[in-house]
């Protein structure tokens, strides 16, 4: 049996023990270590698996994940988000749907400070959920744009997908993290659109929020946001502007909000406590997925078929964006049934060779991955942000009901994804000024 044949076989065997639930870590890295030893033999096996995790691990940009996991969950427990709903709501409810908007607004700032999907899909739909209930919006409408919204923490720096991606391809970090915030925005501006044209059509969706609003209050809640545009501004300024790099730019996100959480005297021990338990356990979770991914990079690299799959491509002159469009299909497909790591890790490796032998900006492509894992965090079956929606609700609204009111907000991902595709430079505008 040939090694592109064991190629083969190994991500069919892969894709076997998902569909059969085994977890993504070590599904990746058994059929990798089985993969490796039948080409290579034993001795191969065991020195891939004995040098490559740590080698993995000790990567220095690596120390960025926890650090940004350490800052989103110091920002959470210390409650430095709580006030972000109200404030969009002051500003925003008197928009059609504007519950929901400021719930988009209110999920962005939160992403940018979590760098979390499920986490900021969590928080924020126990605050805005009830309220948007509560004043009869359309309950499709009001758990739809919160699930989706939620997906904002998989672009909006920082990302910790992105991190994780820039290290595998084997570009900057830093231009990788910025290149996620046009994206991010244009995200967030295409579901504030479809929300407000919508509920412009059909007022019925979500009736108008007839609270008089003063002025005053609207400038005097934006005092009690204040901790959170400064931990935002502190790192992607900080990563922008070079005076610190991705690396640098998360311990100092993680010391700023412990610093922030002091100043408003909100860092108690428990504080402390629950936001190092929270990063120890989902930095040891991401990186028993990484090492699964990067043991599975080494038995693609043994097996030969990316740099195949590459050649292929090259023969056959194929247009990069024919590649892209069929890239984008097998991403969204299998979107719908694993995990964002897990599915980024499987099919980067695959890929990823084909995409230099055509020419592609990788960051620009990182773009791109990062808005094919937001649309698989949504899309039934598996949809993980439905489903941590669903466990806020409980049993008031049917799972169906959350689908459904996800699928419109699908069709406007797919349009700024095809914006994304079709115009590069939202992407790679801030990165190209950091050169």
């Amino acid at each position: 049996m040939s090694s592109l044949s064991i190629g083969i076989a190994g991500i069919a065997a892969l894709l076997g023990l998902l569909a059969l639930r085994v977890p993504i870590g070590f599904a990746l890295g058994s059929v990798s270590v089985v993969g490796i030893l039948l080409i290579r033999g034993p001795d191969a096996a065991l020195s891939v698996l004995a040098n490559q995790p740590y080698t993995f691990i000790a990567h220095w940009s690596l120390s960025a994940v926890p650090m940004f996991l350490l800052m989103g969950n110091v920002a959470f427990h210390a409650g430095l988000t709580r006030t972000l709903y109200k404030a969009a709501r002051l500003w925003l409810s008197g928009l059609p749907g504007g519950l929901a908007v400021a719930s988009t607004a209110a999920c962005g700032m939160f992403a940018a400070a979590s760098g979390s999907s499920v986490a900021t899909a969590s928080a924020m739909g126990r605050i805005a959920i009830p309220e948007m209930l509560r004043y009869r919006y359309d309950p499709g409408l009001a758990t739809g744009s919160v699930a989706v919204a939620g997906t904002l923490g998989s672009l909006i720096p920082p990302s910790i997908l992105m991190v994780i991606y820039a290290i595998f391809a084997e570009v900057s970090v830093s231009k990788a993290l910025i290149a996620g915030v046009i994206p991010g925005i244009l995200s967030g501006v295409m579901f504030a659109l479809l929300i407000i044209v919508r509920c412009k059509l059909n007022p019925n969706l979500a009736p108008m929020v007839r609270d008089q609003v003063t002025w005053h209050e609207r400038f005097v809640v934006l005092a009690s946001v204040w901790p959170l545009p400064v931990l935002i501004l502190g790192v992607i300024g900080g990563i922008y502007s070079g005076i610190v790099t991705s690396t640098e730019a998360a311990s100092l996100g993680a010391f700023l909000a412990f610093v922030i959480a002091a100043c408003q005297r909100r860092l108690t021990w428990k504080v402390l406590v629950d936001s190092v338990a929270d990063s120890l356990k989902g930095t040891a979770s991401i990186f028993f997925i990484a090492l699964g991914g990067i043991l599975l990079s080494r038995f693609m690299a043994f097996s030969g078929l990316p740099n195949h799959l590459a050649e292929v491509i090259s023969g056959l002159a194929i247009d990069p964006l024919l590649l892209v469009i069929v890239t984008s299909a097998i991403f969204i497909f299998l979107g719908m049934f694993l995990d964002s790591l897990g599915l980024m890790l499987l099919v980067i490796p695959v890929v990823m060779p084909a995409f230099e032998a055509v020419g592609t900006d990788l960051i620009w492509f990182g773009v791109l991955v990062i808005k094919y894992l937001e649309i698989g965090l949504v899309t039934p079956p598996v949809g993980l942000n439905v489903y941590v929606i669903k466990s806020v609700v409980g049993d008031r609204i049917p799972l169906e009901t959350i689908f459904k009111g996800v699928g419109w907000f699908i069709v406007a991902d797919i349009v700024t994804l095809a914006l994304l595709i079709t115009f590069p430079e939202i992407s790679l505008f801030l990165p190209r000024l950091m050169d």
